[in-house]
């Protein structure tokens, strides 16, 4: 199906195109196309030639890797203003990821190969790609930081801190997916995340079903990034 305006909006906000002018933006997109999915299912799978990068307009986007056995990675989630595959399509290789639709999804998909085009023509495209190439690289070195420096619970805390805006006070929002994908996107087992959930609640956050209820979001938000308490040993995983 066609672009819509709104899918324009957020295609224009992305990083591989916020920089660029609107009549370069109209020029890059002009092939693409919207797709609309439901959750499970599949967008690109792990090892299939890239074809297309996508945009993702609204919903929830899961990209994993499936290793030998068979086990299931999270590598990133994506949500509306979100993109995934730039490199593997401005490279012409193969995805990197599989890419699964958690809830209903509506994605802009643009033709690998007319980018490459593109990149070809106008060397404004070319860095605005690199940029937004770089800045998943910049989310996953962070991600592999706080799996390894930061325990269980704080990256709990994390997770929660970020489903909100608000900076101070009591505040409410609601976990965006079931909770065996956040245990698994987080690098927990799921009986570790609900009992993180249980001790979150010493400091005010409790989580009921979907929703999350924060009495003070600048405690959390403090409590999620106390390197001195995980080096006094008193968080664990």
């Amino acid at each position: 199906m066609k672009l819509t305006a709104g899918d324009l909006q957020v295609i224009s906000r992305v990083a591989a195109f916020h920089a660029l002018k609107p009549e370069t933006i109209a020029h890059v997109v002009r092939p693409g196309y919207a797709a609309v999915l439901r959750p499970r299912d599949i967008i690109v799978r792990q090892d299939d030639p890239a074809t297309a990068l996508f945009i993702v307009v609204s919903g929830w986007v899961k990209l994993y890797r499936n290793n030998s056995a068979g086990e299931e990675a999270v590598v990133e989630m994506i949500t509306s203003g979100g993109s995934f595959a730039e490199a593997s399509a401005f490279a012409g290789n193969c995805y990197l990821v599989t890419a699964e639709a958690v809830t209903d999804v509506r994605i802009a998909c643009l033709p690998a190969d007319h980018i490459v085009r593109c990149i070809q023509e106008n060397p404004a495209i070319y860095m605005s790609m690199v940029a937004s190439i770089s800045e998943h690289m910049s989310y996953l070195v962070r991600q592999v930081e706080h799996l390894k420096g930061q325990s269980g619970l704080q990256r709990v805390a994390e997770f929660i801190a970020s489903l909100t805006r608000v900076e101070r006070g009591r505040c409410a929002c609601a976990l965006p997916y079931d909770k065996t994908l956040i245990a698994r996107q987080l690098g927990l087992m799921p009986e570790s995340l609900s009992r993180a959930f249980a001790r979150l609640r010493t400091i005010g956050v409790r989580v009921n079903a979907a929703s999350v209820m924060i009495d003070d979001i600048a405690r959390l938000r403090q409590f999620a990034t106390d390197e001195r308490a995980n080096a006094r040993g008193v968080l664990r995983k």
